[in-house]
């Protein structure tokens, strides 16, 4: 028989942090799963870590060369058997009944596609208390969506029809890539929060994608216009839309006046232009 749940742990070059994340996973309170560890064309000690841990709960996927975070999940999700599917990020950590409260969950709500829950959070090695513009909640949260990403893939739950509504990640966002499936997401089901944390979030090393690119809210960006090209907003949902578009739009271009790249900025001020017309 297949098993209930498919966790899907992409990596690349996190052989620091890859072994306490694996160990986390394979101690849950729940043990109705396959894990699917997705080797992003690692060149450090990763594949040693995951071959450590070899059993018959546990498939290694290796990709041949960095195809990117998107690239790596889909790849999980290819593969995945189960009928619900998890994510866990190689540097975060789940906490131990993190899949039994999940799986209760959709238990009793047969019509949810996502749940989610709260995180504890840790930068440079102390505990810090999120902001809060970062809370979570539950329901029709499209218009939360728009300013930050406000789902973090580790502690998240979905069916697999999930994947069939709405897609799978898209490879072409190089970060900011949970960002626009939430964003798409949120137009076409609830949200559901588990009002208690369900992972350990880390953060403040080096590798992080936030750190690797400059000016996230470009992908933002390509994420809103691509909800704005679906038809699918209300007309409430166009205006928060285009507001925010707008406002990333005027960040973007005064730090490009910044840097002496006005080109640039003229771009960003003429995408809002565009749009303002529509």
């Amino acid at each position: 028989m297949p098993p209930l749940v498919s966790v899907i742990v992409p990596t690349y070059n996190r052989a620091d942090y890859l072994k306490e994340c694996l160990e986390a996973i394979l101690k849950q309170t729940f043990f109705d799963f396959e894990l699917i560890v997705v080797d992003d064309g690692s060149s450090d000690e990763s594949e040693a870590i995951i071959n450590s841990f070899f059993t018959n709960k546990v498939c290694y996927l290796q990709h041949t060369e960095n195809r990117g975070v998107s690239a790596a999940r889909n790849t999980g999700i290819a593969k995945a058997q189960g009928d619900l599917i998890a994510f866990c990020d190689s540097d975060d950590l789940w906490l131990p009944r993190k899949l039994e409260w999940q799986v209760d969950f959709f238990a009793q709500n047969k019509d949810a596609w996502l749940c989610y829950g709260d995180e504890i959070w840790i930068r440079n090695g102390q505990r810090v208390n999120p902001r809060k513009r970062h809370q979570k909640i539950s329901g029709w949260v499209f218009e939360d969506c728009l300013p930050l990403c406000l789902v973090s893939p580790s502690s998240v739950m979905m069916r697999r029809i999930f994947f069939d509504k709405v897609g799978n990640f898209d490879e072409d966002f190089p970060a900011c890539e949970d960002y626009d499936l939430w964003l798409r997401a949120s137009l076409l089901c609830p949200f559901h929060l588990i009002e208690r944390p369900l992972i350990t979030k880390t953060g403040g090393h080096e590798d992080q994608l936030s750190r690797k690119y400059w000016g996230m809210d470009r992908f933002r960006i390509r994420a809103i216009e691509k909800c704005l090209e679906t038809g699918l907003l209300s007309p409430l949902q166009k205006t928060a839309a285009l507001s925010m578009l707008e406002k990333k739009c005027r960040i973007l271009a005064s730090g490009a006046r910044k840097r002496g790249k006005e080109d640039e900025a003229l771009g960003y001020i003429e995408l809002v232009e565009r749009y303002q017309t529509k």
